[in-house]
This record gives structure tokens, sequence and C-alpha cells, in this order.
């Protein structure tokens, strides 16, 4: 996919029966819950999905581990009927256990040519375990943490850090050796990996100011950009170091990407659950968002996927005062999709992180924040793959996981019909309307456009796009893609 703009104007197994692959064999197949829920609540793909990457699954990773090799390779093939990826995941904790889990599944995807998929993620932790020898150290030798983003969790001095690496590195390389000498290979694998490392918000910048250590290493520290500056150059590094390099030294065409790192424009439309924003750092304003300034980490990891987060974050709903409060939504997420889209290089794979339900909501949720309709989720899901979104990874708690693959996998089900657009086609706008009204994605081939045409706010008039010196007119066509010749 290139992506360059050409306009102009926790796991729960129970024990369930299902029928395998073959309808007519007699015998049948205990499943995870989690995979009977995935298995009912989709359907075999009515396109071929030829080389595009499949959907990928949150709470159905590491599932077949009560089923015997014939049934998680039928559990396999049944999931990739559909488009759906499995993942295996790797534990330091429980090295040998899950190297030979990772093994089972990734032998089983190798021989039927199949994307070995892993997800990495309790190996990168963590460089802040709590020793004393991690934290901060105030004027009087006095050692002291940073509490203000999790409870438990002690995060440190960043640069006392650096004796970590070799531990977290092997962690992953561990699991690395065992693949390549099973001559198993990895083509994606990934990280969750976030409270951890040095984070430039919450409380970070107040107590780097009281390190002496930090003081001496950051030579204005006063100056929040400086700082964030310092801190995402160690961050890169240590992911480079432990992770990425790691991997591309065993597996040089592995996709290899961590949760919300990919290239932008210098500004994040997000915040996670545990990120506040900080007095005194730089911001871009909208309404009563607050768009973060973000430093360039991406190309100083090594990573070679951008993995953005488009979630329905609670907080958002508040930041604007659409009418259309769907639109309050969809403005957002697709802010935030976009802006990965829109610089990542086109031979870089964006994968998405998405979820639907309204996510981190506080305890006491304000009735007035409205979930995100089914229909106009999907249409979001839809303007992701037409502005150059590659891939898309369904992150939701277990007891959502059924309202939340219904909706995904039938636009990613759906999308494949226009399979030689999406690998081949060039985004043709990136805007994104700071009001609600006609919302356009399409990807150019050759001389035709793929059009997809989303109205928020009442409004149904033909629009004008300029597609590179053509200009095209766009009619209202609701829940519809529509192909457009080019002059």
């Amino acid at each position: 996919m290139k992506r360059v703009a050409i306009y102009g104007v926790g796991v729960i197994l129970i024990t369930v029966y299902l029928l395998p692959v073959c309808a007519e064999e007699a015998e049948k197949v205990k499943l995870p819950e989690n995979i009977k829920v995935v298995l009912e609540h989709t359907k075999p793909l009515q396109y071929a999905r030829g080389k595009r990457l499949p959907l990928y699954v949150w709470p159905i990773m590491q599932q077949l581990g009560g089923l015997d090799d014939a049934q998680a390779e039928k559990v396999i093939r049944q999931l990739d009927e559909r488009g759906i990826g499995m993942v295996a995941s790797w534990n330091f904790s429980s090295k040998k256990k899950t190297l030979a889990e990772g093994l089972r599944i990734g032998g089983i995807q190798q021989k039927l040519g199949l994307r070995v998929n892993v997800n990495a993620n309790a190996c990168m932790y963590s460089f802040f375990n709590g020793d004393e020898r991690t934290f901060h150290i105030d004027d009087k030798e006095n050692t002291f943490y940073d509490d203000s983003f999790t409870a438990g969790r002690k995060m440190g001095c960043p640069f006392a850090v650096k004796f970590r690496y070799p531990v977290i590195k092997e962690q992953v390389e561990y699991f690395l050796r065992g693949y390549k000498k099973a001559g198993v290979g990895v083509d994606f694998i990934f990280a969750d990996w976030e409270i951890d490392g040095p984070i430039e918000w919450n409380g970070a910048w107040d107590h780097s100011r009281r390190c002496k250590r930090c003081r001496e290493n950051i030579e204005n520290i006063e100056d929040f950009r400086e700082f964030q500056k310092k801190l995402r150059l160690i961050r890169s590094d240590m992911q480079r170091v432990v992770f990425a390099d790691n991997v591309k030294n065993y597996f040089p065409r592995a996709l290899v990407g961590n949760y919300g790192v990919y290239p932008h424009d210098g500004y994040r439309y997000w915040y996670d659950y545990f990120e506040k924003f900080v007095i005194g750092s730089p911001y871009k304003a909208d309404q009563r968002a607050k768009y973060r300034a973000w430093f360039h980490e991406f190309d100083l990891t090594g990573y070679t996927f951008a993995m953005p987060t488009v979630y329905t974050w609670y907080q958002t709903f508040d930041w604007y005062d659409f009418e259309d409060l769907d639109y309050r939504w969809f403005y957002n997420m697709l802010l935030v999709a976009t802006n990965a889209a829109e610089h990542t290089p086109s031979e870089i794979p964006v994968i998405s992180f998405v979820h639907w339900t309204t996510t981190a909501p506080p305890q006491n949720v304000d009735p007035k924040v409205k979930q995100f309709s089914r229909d106009n989720y999907q249409e979001l899901l839809w303007h992701m793959l037409l502005r150059g979104v590659d891939g898309l990874f369904l992150w939701c708690p277990q007891n959502e996981l059924a309202a939340e693959i219904e909706p995904l996998h039938e636009v990613y089900a759906a999308a494949l019909e226009y399979k030689e657009f999406l690998d081949k086609g060039e985004p043709v706008t990136f805007e994104v309307p700071n009001k609600p009204g006609a919302v356009v994605s399409g990807l150019k081939l050759g001389d035709r456009v793929l059009l997809r045409r989303t109205d928020f706010g009442g409004e149904t008039e033909p629009v004008a796009l300029g597609v590179g010196k053509q200009g095209i007119v766009v009619p209202s066509r609701p829940g519809r893609c529509q192909i457009v010749q080019l002059r």
C-alpha cells in the first residue's frame, strides 16, 4: 500500500463442543470459550485474502493448550478460513512451557503456509523491576521512585537502567534461539510494552528535576521538549537493542513493532489510560482537546511496522462540542489513524489496534457519554483501510469479544472484495473535517478510484474531490463503496 497524498483541493478455558473443519467427521473438538465465540460470530471469507495481513484478535492468543496437535491444526485452519491469525505468547517466567507451545503453533502455521505470529510482551518486562539501583537519587544520595503511573509500578531514573538491558534482551533471545534451532520462523512479532522504561508524562518531569543524575544528564531540564527528547532517545534505544534488532538478527524479514509506536506529524491525538497531561508541556489545542507534542521515535526503534492505537477513549467524548455525538468518536479516531497512515513510508505496514466499546470508562459513567454506534464504527474501519492502514488488531476484554469481533470481521471480510485497491492503491486524501459533514476516503489504482463517503450532520449534497489535476464529484451513497473512472 502506498501512502502518498495525491489530492489537490486473562485466559479462562471452558470446555465446549463444536463440529471441526469437516462437518462429516464424527468426532467433536473441545474448544476454549474465546475460540468458540470467535468462530460462532464470524463466517468463512467470501473473497480470498491473498497475501494481505490476517486479522489479529487479542483474546484468542495462546488459546490452544488444551487441544492435541490434530485439533489445534483444525482450529488454526478454521480461523484462517475467516482470515484470522493465531498468535502464540512468549513468557520467560514459564519459558519451557511457552516455548514448546509456541513452537507447536508456529510449526502448524508454517506447515499450512501461514504467518507465524508471536506476542513477546511478557518478555519485555521489567526494566524498572523495583531494584533500588534503578531509582532516582536526590542531592543527599537518597533514592526515590515515581509511582504516578499505576499502583505498584516503581518508575525510576532513565539514566540508571543500562544494566538491565542484557537481562531483558535474554528474555527475548531465549525464544528466538529456540525458534531458530527448531527451524520455525517468526513473521509477525509485537509487544504491548507500556508502563516501563522512561516516560515523560504524569509525574516524571517533576521527579527528574529532583533527581541529581537526571539534572546532570539533561542540560536544559526545564525545557519540556528537551526532557522529552532525552527520555524518548533512551526509550527508543531500549526497544531497539533488546527487541527490534534482537529479533531481526535471527529473523531479518520479521514484522516487529510495539503498541503505540508509529510515524506521525509531531503530535499525539490520544491519551492512554495511565497518561495525564503535564502542565507546561507543549500541545495543539482543538476545542477542549490538548494534542500533545510527541517525539519522532519510530525510526530510532528499528521497528518494521507501525502500530497506532485507535480506541474510543472515554475522555475524548467530552473534548468536542459536536451535536452529532458519533462524530466526537469518529473525528478523534480518524485523526489518530490518519496521522499514522499519512506519515508512514509505503514499504512499512501500518497495523492498528482497534477497540469499539467505550474504552477505560470510570466506575461511575456519565450518562451523557454515549456509545459509538456500530454502523459508524464500521464506517471508521472502512476509512482507515482506504487511507492506508494495512492491518487490524482487535484488543478487548473477554466479556466484549462477541460484540467486538462481529462488526470488525464484517468490514475486514467485505473489504477483501477490493483487495487489489488495498494492496496497490494510493490514498487520495488525508483530510479529516473539523466539523460534521461529508467524510471521504479513497484509493487510486491506475485510472480508477475506490471511494467511501460517510455523512454526518445531515450532509447529503455531492462533494468535490481533487485527484491529482483532476476533479471528481462524490455523491452520497450511504453504507457503500463506489468506484469512479477517471477521465
